[in-house]
């Protein structure tokens, strides 16, 4: 491949990864045909997507892009690079799936917040709480006091109103 070439190819991944800032880095050598359209389909629809680079144009493209960090995960062996969704965690655990399925499909690593993760790091943030989760867990955290509140002012109430259905209860039974 002629150095002019490589330069074109290079600055079409500056451009396609311009706004990406996280990343899974997976190996996809040994997929078949249909499992490789499955997993692009079911990844489409949600949002993420699959490049498949070579190793020495993706380490300088990083480096132009001012992630020279995320150049040591394109060492060696076929990368392909997995973005987009909603964060990178929900691309991990999608990724974290789909190797359930292929077994030929490993993870190699992520880039994520200006920072390289080896494989074992990629595997944990499949383990993290995506944004969504982690929204709910805010507005739980931030009800909790509230409906505590509200369980210490009504549970008096309740028990009054137990011990007045006993009494009416009694009452009756009594007189008749």
């Amino acid at each position: 491949m002629s150095t002019y070439v490589k330069g074109l190819l290079s600055k079409e991944l500056e451009s396609k990864l311009a706004n990406v800032t996280s990343f899974v880095v997976v190996d996809t050598m040994g997929i078949g045909g249909n499992e490789n359209n499955a997993l692009r389909g079911a990844l489409k629809e949600k949002g993420i997507r699959l490049t498949v680079v070579r190793n020495a144009l993706m380490a300088r493209a990083m480096e132009n892009l001012g992630q020279a960090k995320a150049a040591q995960l394109f060492q060696t062996g076929p990368c392909t690079v997995v973005y987009g969704g909603d964060s990178v965690v929900d691309v991990a655990k999608e990724i974290t799936e789909w190797a359930k399925k292929i077994k030929t499909l490993s993870i190699k690593g992520a880039f994520v917040d200006g920072q390289a993760l080896n494989q074992a790091g990629a595997v944990a943030l499949a383990k993290m709480p995506n944004r969504v989760e982690l929204q709910g867990e805010v507005v739980m955290l931030a009800a909790s006091p509230g409906r505590r509140l509200a369980a210490s002012i009504s549970a008096p109430g309740g028990i009054i109103a137990g011990c007045i259905a006993g009494l009416i209860e009694k009452l009756e039974k009594s007189a008749a």
